[in-house]
């Protein structure tokens, strides 16, 4: 991209809730563009909503029954001839580290639309991504667009406690999920990496609406305050149990499973510290990996915990299900886990570390025959090992 032609200065200029009119402007006179749009993907992940602080709303798109949303599922761009006319929509992923942030559609004239042109777009998409994630520091404007309802005082404050819904790296990908996506009190995950390894941690908080999430937001500031001192993993649940006993003296406590991985290596430390459970896609085998269940972080005062070590291989899918998920029932008996598990493990073996979170909860909500879920989390880690020799 040549320097005239660079939206990054501009972006990086403009004000936070301005980001589309920004790129219009640019593309409209680089480029020719007839219309630029901006659909961001929804917090339950089902639908594109428009993003136009302009007020032109063409209303939500589904993901998985329209262009841009097999543009969002495919993660490459795609060409859609504009009818009655000789002008084409190209649907460009907003994505930032993994991160499906929606789709951009921009309308160009035929004779503009060359390869070289397309790959200078692909670029501005890239610089529009990182600016809406800067930008959601200082505008609702982008929150208040991916929802399709409003979302519950506790839903709010698990969704702002969250770090993403994916992240790739060239060692790992990871895709994660909260149902139901607009009323989830409880359930929460976390990751951080650097350039030695990767934390996990997935939380079931007890209770229900706020005072679940008050409790959760604790556990997991609690563990990032830990980790961010630089501690062990055995040490972040130690100070994080503290804290919890501390507030709610055992009334309270925190199912968590806590993951660490070296990533040069692949050798993984657990500490199972009450309900999530992990399970394990190596080849054609599907196996739960149970360490010895540890007290729940807050339970009792001064709890020691013990982290044990597992390896994981180039190839091997892990999979983190909270008890929304496991336990779901059947109206015919039976749990998700006895029945359906391993073989939404198997049909999904095919699809990106992103999107097998939610494709898990669909097959959850079908197999306990309702609209709605209980409180469920979903964490796909797909371990690609180290290519950095």
């Amino acid at each position: 991209m040549t320097e005239g032609r660079d939206v990054g200065g501009a972006l990086r200029a403009s004000p936070p809730y301005a980001l589309l009119d920004t790129v219009r402007e640019h593309l409209s006179t680089v480029y020719g563009a007839t219309s630029v749009r901006l659909y961001l993907t929804d917090y339950g992940g089902t639908v594109l909503s428009p993003c136009d602080p302009s007020g032109d709303d063409s209303g939500p798109l589904s993901v998985s029954g329209s262009p841009e949303g097999r543009a969002l599922g495919s993660q490459e761009r795609r060409a859609q001839q504009v009818p009655h006319g000789d002008a084409v929509d190209h649907h460009l992923p907003v994505t930032v580290r993994g991160d499906r942030i929606g789709i951009l559609t921009v309308r160009l004239a035929r004779d503009r639309s060359t390869p070289a042109v397309l790959d200078e777009l692909r670029q501005v998409v890239d610089q529009l991504g990182h600016e809406i994630l800067v930008a959601e520091r200082d505008t609702d404007l982008y929150q208040r667009a991916r929802r399709v309802s409003r979302l519950t005082l506790a839903a709010e404050m698990q969704w702002e406690l969250l770090p993403a819904r994916a992240c790739t790296a060239a060692q790992y990908a990871i895709g994660a999920q909260l149902e139901p996506a607009y009323a989830v009190h409880g359930d929460n995950f976390d990751w951080a990496s650097d350039g030695d390894e990767l934390t996990l941690a997935v939380t079931n908080g007890m209770g229900q609406g706020v005072d679940a999430s008050l409790l959760t937001h604790l556990a997991v500031s609690a563990l990032r305050n830990a980790r961010r001192a630089g501690v062990g993993l055995a040490d972040q649940a130690a100070l994080a149990d503290r804290a919890v006993y501390d507030h709610y003296r055992g009334a309270s406590h925190v199912s968590t499973l806590l993951v660490r991985v070296e990533l040069a290596t692949g050798r993984m430390e657990v500490i199972d510290a009450g309900s999530p459970q992990m399970w394990l896609l190596r080849g054609k085998t599907v196996e739960r990996i149970e360490p010895d269940t540890q007290l729940p972080l807050g339970m009792f005062e001064e709890s020691h915990y013990v982290p044990e070590s597992f390896t994981v291989l180039p190839g091997d899918r892990l999979l983190f299900v909270s008890d929304g998920v496991y336990e779901a029932p059947s109206p015919r008996g039976g749990t998700y886990v006895e029945a359906a598990l391993a073989r939404a493990l198997h049909s999904t073996r095919l699809l990106p570390a992103a999107l097998v979170p939610g494709a898990l909860l669909r097959d959850v909500a079908e197999y306990r025959a309702a609209e709605t879920l209980d409180d469920a989390l979903v964490l796909c880690l797909d371990w690609f090992g180290d290519h950095l020799d």
